[in-house]
């Protein structure tokens, strides 16, 4: 799978650990950034790496900061993402199962290096349900399409 990352500075060091670990799952990765632990802006690194998932340069995305609400708020502004916050195994299974999520936000401050893993590899390896989820999906793909407010 082809996985875009991105982290601010915050979630460096857990984006850097987590990407190693994804290569050597055999995954494609491609980081846009950030390149170290000096002060940045999460909008600058979340965006690109959201914006490369609905185009297909990437299968999905996983950004990283602090508390994770920041980037799950800028990956959220792109049409096509349905971006997740995931702090434990049952969050990250059900915003695959039930939504599709194509975009995984992580806390590097909030969650513990091998919590942090597990959620990566469950919400990779789980599938989307469909069904009910889909029709749900739908409508707000819909919404995007068609809102004045979702297209500017």
């Amino acid at each position: 799978m082809k996985i875009a990352m991105s982290s601010d500075h915050r979630g460096f060091g857990a984006k850097e650990r987590i990407k190693a670990t994804l290569i050597d799952s055999g995954h494609e990765v491609v980081d846009y950034g950030c390149d170290g632990q000096g002060s940045c802006d999460y909008p600058d690194y979340g965006l690109p790496a959201a914006e490369a998932v609905p185009v297909g340069k990437a299968d999905r995305a996983i950004l990283i900061c602090g508390s994770g609400l920041g980037m799950s708020i800028v990956a959220n502004k792109v049409k096509g993402v349905r971006a997740a916050l995931c702090h434990d195994e049952l969050t990250a299974q059900l915003s695959r199962k039930h939504n599709d999520a194509n975009v995984l936000c992580l806390p590097a401050d909030l969650v513990g290096e091998h919590l942090l893993r597990s959620i990566v590899d469950l919400w990779l390896r789980t599938d989307f349900e469909g069904g009910r989820h889909a029709r749900r999906n739908d409508k707000i793909s819909n919404y995007e399409s068609n809102s004045e407010v979702a297209g500017q």
